[in-house]
């Protein structure tokens, strides 16, 4: 008899610790292989942040920067997007970020070339989504801020359109609890825009609505 793999199952649920807060869930996430992105990934990186946090900042996945330290929106995009919290009122010390994916997905043309970001699929983010509702479990944010559309797929299903609702406070049910969340766009857009500076300014009139709906 042929043993499958415990990636080919495509979910994270075999790996979840069964009591335990934060430190458990991280611990636990590290030995992850709910799907095949932790293979050619560095290491798991998972959500770091106020474990009490009133607002939790959801992206897409760990980039190049993460992937080698470890830890969440440590790039660009995640010096970028704290400097747009602490201009929109939002202190980044308060918040929890984390991302829809924990592992990296990357191509690479060869070895030592740079690793090119790739889309996580709908079946990657459905493996790891008992990572992230077991993190919403442990924090229970007062709202989640949605960065870009991998994310809003992720939490909100696969018609999400982050153009269509960005800036907007949305009541929804995710993963079996009532939340409030603000979508808007990635960090990572905001670089790569040509209009950066108009790109940044609708970034922080975004979080200015999440800082808003908080108050």
């Amino acid at each position: 008899m042929v043993t499958k793999a415990p990636e080919d199952a495509y979910t994270a649920e075999p790996f979840l610790p069964e009591r335990g807060g934060l430190p458990a869930l991280r611990k636990a996430a590290a030995e992850c292989r709910g799907c095949p992105l932790h293979r050619d990934a560095t290491q798991t990186v998972f959500g770091a942040g106020n474990a009490h946090a009133r607002v939790m900042l959801v992206g897409e996945q760990p980039g190049d920067q993460e992937d080698r330290q470890g830890k969440p929106f440590v790039g660009p995009a995640g010096k970028l997007l704290d400097r747009a919290l602490a201009e929109a009122g939002l202190d980044p010390a308060d918040a929890y970020v984390t991302n829809a994916v924990k592992h990296f997905k990357f191509t690479q043309a060869e070895p030592r070339k740079r690793r090119i970001h790739k889309a996580p699929s709908l079946r990657e983010m459905t493996a790891c989504g008992p990572w992230l509702a077991a993190e919403l479990a442990v924090v229970e944010p007062e709202l989640i801020v949605v960065l870009g559309a991998t994310a809003g797929k992720a939490l909100l299903g696969s018609s999400f359109r982050v153009t269509q609702v960005r800036g907007t406070v949305l009541e929804e049910e995710i993963h079996g609890r009532r939340e409030r969340l603000v979508p808007t766009v990635h960090p990572s857009a905001v670089l790569r825009a040509d209009d950066r500076e108009a790109a940044y300014r609708g970034l922080v009139s975004d979080l200015e609505v999440a800082a808003r709906a908080l108050s």
